[in-house]
């Protein structure tokens, strides 16, 4: 399996180029996740230990990035992008990620992770319908993709717009 660590400065090109890969052949993508990542890492939403890669066999195969965000007065997670290079993908790299993600924002206080993503393979991960947790669906994604998890039990209830950071230019 792979190994998961924080990213660091010196891990910046190489994931700059996976994520550019992960993407391109991508169903759902505008081609410039990478810059978004480059964006960022250099935002008040920046959260450091949320930014994970997954090596095998020496190499970083993967790539998570988790960001603040609002909800009414609650702040959240912006689960954007998840990136794993081609030849690694379907391995369970992206899975591992998630949770260790999930794992570490559970332990610095974070209640719950929306994402933007497959309704098929999300789901896998625990999380529904944003909706369901009273996060308005914003204007232009389809309900059935904008998906939230509850990451700790003791979560407060959500009410309210998703507030993103600047950088996602949403």
């Amino acid at each position: 399996m792979a190994w998961i660590r924080q990213e660091t400065k010196e891990d910046y090109e190489i994931v700059y180029a996976l994520v550019k890969q992960a993407f391109a052949q991508a169903e759902h993508c505008d081609g410039n996740e990478q810059d978004l990542v480059a964006a960022l890492r250099k935002s008040r939403a920046f959260v450091p230990e949320l930014s994970l890669v997954a090596e095998r066999d020496g190499e970083i195969a993967g790539h998570i990035l988790f960001t603040e965000a609002m909800v009414g007065f609650e702040t959240v997670l912006a689960l954007a992008p998840l990136s794993v290079l081609p030849r690694f993908q379907r391995q369970g790299i992206g899975t591992a990620l998630v949770l260790e993600g999930h794992r570490i924002a559970r332990k610095l206080g974070y209640s719950y992770s929306l994402v933007l993503g497959s309704e098929t393979y999300y789901p896998r991960l625990g999380y529904i319908p944003a909706n369901s947790f009273g996060v308005e669906v914003p204007n232009g994604m389809p309900p059935a993709n904008f998906l939230a998890v509850k990451l700790r039990e003791d979560a407060p209830v959500l009410h309210g717009a998703v507030v993103y950071a600047k950088e996602f230019g949403l």
